[in-house]
């Protein structure tokens, strides 16, 4: 009797050792139920609707394999239309899509992406207890990607807001949202990255999560364990249009900053340098005279910009920005766009090899209200569009090609509309969508008029040969 009780007394012992040890793990998971039931109520549910001039699906036919965009915003509407759907050619189509948002101050303020209501017509939010009510868009901000919501109520529940400076990889978040319109769906993860850099996106360093987000998740909040905001969700990654293991919101700190300036008077004010920057690589680094390749490389000027008026030139690389260390060519618009105009800043560069220190006061962004330059002002994010930094050709350059334009590609940023193109450091580029390009200024300018809807061709000289490539813009 009592050998078979032996191993019998050994598997319960086991058994009981088994459970306390799952017991234990199961208690260093984090449990969100508390989070969502006090948070829920301040998200909410936005629709829209617009009327546009149906002009056929450009998409009709191919598979979602076969769409060129890596980063896909999550409006509904930028996705090819299921078959059967496909617009008539002639006349006009309602158009509707579906995001989230949630609610910032108990008087109606509601915070959203600006993809998400833009040219909407008419924006219906849907609030946690079902009611309905119409938004007035107080204003939105696309190089951010955010924007404010109005509704007439009062007593609304709010979301506590945190810092998301604090924000360290590894940390639990979770996610409050309505993909494909299912309301209030909750999905958790942890912080994957930090400041991270998208290719169209220069004055954004946004949270990378592997916490599971999909359209219609658009706008909504990114908690931390302690239930505060810390994110708005934006932007996936993905080769089939759903979630594949890769999000990116955008830091609550940055969103604030735009959202109380629109509260204020309806649009953005950040600062502006004037210039045209590429990345500084290894090579060039050396050849700089600097230890490590970092910072931002002046490719070329606005020749009435702050930095021209302030005395910077082209092929300096400015290193600090008032005590901020320019970790490289993204960095640096992030800093002086968070800078109010009319704010001198003390800048830190190398020039001729050696370490300088220049002030320039900051103008005002050009042209905000169309949302950027034109002209010969300089957009310091349009070569992030593009996916790719340029150069100045040399002339004997360019009378070996027998060209009287063109530019030298000098980085390509991978996964951008460059890179997708087959464009290579070292090519010459010649011509974009059919108009000659002879400068960087003059190709950062044309690149803000480009269109998102088709390819655009691309002239290139490789090898002393010339070629064409095809590039197609993500849509803004």
């Amino acid at each position: 009797m009592k050998r078979m009780l032996r191993p019998f007394s050994l598997w319960m012992l086991l058994a009981a050792a088994l459970l306390a040890w799952q017991t234990a793990a199961a208690r260093e998971l984090p449990d969100f139920t508390e989070l969502v039931e006090e948070a829920a109520p301040g998200v909410v549910n936005i629709s829209t609707s617009r009327v546009v001039e149906s002009r056929g699906n450009p998409f009709q036919g191919f598979s979602e394999e076969d769409i060129p965009e890596i980063f896909r915003h999550f409006f509904g509407d930028r996705f090819p239309m299921p078959p059967g759907r496909s617009p008539s050619p002639g006349g006009s189509q309602e158009r509707q899509s579906l995001g989230s948002g949630f609610i910032i101050s108990d008087d109606g303020y509601i915070m959203t992406n600006a993809h998400v209501v833009d040219g909407a017509d008419e924006i219906l939010v849907r609030l946690n207890d079902r009611r309905e009510l119409e938004a007035e868009l107080v204003g939105s901000d696309q190089r951010t990607d955010v924007a404010v919501l109005k509704v007439e109520a009062s007593d609304l529940p709010t979301l506590r807001l945190g810092d998301s400076d604090r924000l360290q990889v590894g940390e639990w978040v979770a996610a409050i949202g309505s993909p494909f319109g299912f309301d209030h769906s909750v999905t958790a993860g942890i912080v994957s990255a930090i400041d991270r850099t998208l290719p169209r996106d220069a004055y954004v360093p946004f949270i990378q999560t592997d916490v599971a987000i999909n359209p219609g998740n658009s706008g909504g909040p990114l908690f931390n364990l302690d239930g505060e905001v810390v994110g708005i969700n934006s932007q996936i990654f993905t080769r089939s249009g759903g979630f594949m293991g890769l999000s990116f919101a955008i830091p609550i700190n940055v969103a604030m900053d735009v959202a109380d300036q629109l509260r204020e008077d309806g649009q953005v004010h950040r600062g502006w340098l004037g210039v045209m920057i590429q990345p500084v690589s290894r090579d060039l680094a050396e050849s700089f005279g600097m230890d490590e390749p970092r910072g931002a490389l002046i490719a070329d000027l606005d020749p009435e910009g702050p930095a021209a008026e302030g005395g910077l030139q082209a092929g300096d690389v400015i290193l600090e920005v008032d005590g901020s260390r320019v970790h490289d060519s993204s960095t640096l618009p992030r800093l002086i766009g968070r800078t109010a105009p009319g704010t001198e800043v003390e800048l830190e560069l190398m020039r001729d090899g050696e370490r300088r220190q220049l002030a320039v006061t900051l103008g005002d962004w050009p042209d905000a209200e169309n949302g950027g330059p034109t002209g010969r002002q300089q957009d310091d994010g349009q070569q992030a569009r593009l996916g790719l930094a340029v150069s100045e050709l040399e002339p004997a350059e360019r009378e070996r090609l027998g060209i009287d334009g063109g530019v030298r590609v000098r980085e390509v940023a991978p996964g951008g509309a460059a890179a997708a193109a087959g464009i290579r450091p070292g090519d010459v580029l010649v011509s974009i969508d059919h108009q000659e390009v002879s400068s960087p200024s003059q190709l950062m300018s044309l690149a803000g008029d480009l269109p998102t809807d088709r390819a655009v061709p691309v002239r290139l000289y490789r090898d002393g040969r010339s070629l064409f490539v095809a590039m197609r813009l993500a849509s803004d």
